[in-house]
């Protein structure tokens, strides 16, 4: 795991022409720029444009190949919800433990779960419309409730830093209108929220900042006007 550096002042993140790929391949090249303290951004761009990789990059997963990435807060305070696929819903865990996972950043993994931080739990899983299923095994949830319930992890955890790898990808409608309301209430709280998205629409409804990339940055600002300066963009609306 890269270590990563102290950000610029005013900011959560910063990249210094940083290019990040595997063995040979480059996936992202020469990004600079950085997620000021509170920002709310949505990552954009075709399918392999380096959006997860980026993603894996700010968490110090990645280690550049090129460049520098830094960080205002250490690796374990950022929160990461990577796509829905690197969770096995087989698994034999309640909804309850699940949600639980969140308070290993506080209590590590052997730490007693106190009776506040288990109402911690219960409130998270009230909060993503999932009171009274706490004690199902996630197996049982539709594809709606399983994305809910990843959110009500992240909401225990309570990261400075939120990352998320295409959130909203396959959930209804009222789900993703849910999902959405969090990250606005995240932003509101003051949190820095990053976003891999594929809906234009959505971007331009609920995100003020958007970064474009294709390999190498397309556009990184007010969504308004990356979006127009896009327009004419081959990708997925």
């Amino acid at each position: 795991m890269e270590p990563l550096q102290p950000a610029q002042a005013g900011a959560d993140l910063s990249l210094d022409r940083v290019s990040l790929g595997y063995g040979a391949r480059l996936a992202v090249q020469d990004l600079s720029g950085h997620f000021a303290r509170g920002s709310m951004t949505a990552v954009i761009g075709p399918n392999g444009g380096g959006k997860s990789t980026l993603l894996k990059g700010l968490l110090g997963l990645l280690r550049p190949l090129r460049g520098s990435i830094a960080s205002r807060h250490p690796r374990p305070a950022l929160g990461y919800l990577p796509q829905a696929g690197g969770v096995d819903p087989q698994f034999p865990v309640s909804v309850e433990d699940f949600v639980a996972v969140g308070l290993w950043p506080r209590i590590g993994a052997f730490g007693r779960v106190t009776p506040p931080l288990a109402e911690r739990v219960r409130a998270a899983i009230a909060a993503v419309g999932l009171q009274g299923l706490q004690a199902h095994y996630i197996g049982e949830l539709s594809g709606g409730q399983f994305q809910r319930m990843r959110f009500a992890r992240l909401l225990v955890q309570d990261p400075p830093v939120v990352l998320l790898d295409e959130p909203l990808a396959g959930v209804d409608e009222a789900t993703a209108q849910a999902l959405l309301q969090l990250l606005q209430d995240w932003h509101v709280q003051g949190k820095t929220v990053i976003a891999v998205l594929h809906e234009r629409e959505r971007v331009r409804s609920h995100f003020p900042q958007t970064l474009a990339l294709a390999g190498r940055m397309r556009g990184w600002g007010e969504t308004r006007a990356v979006l127009e300066a896009l327009e004419d963009a081959e990708w997925p609306r």
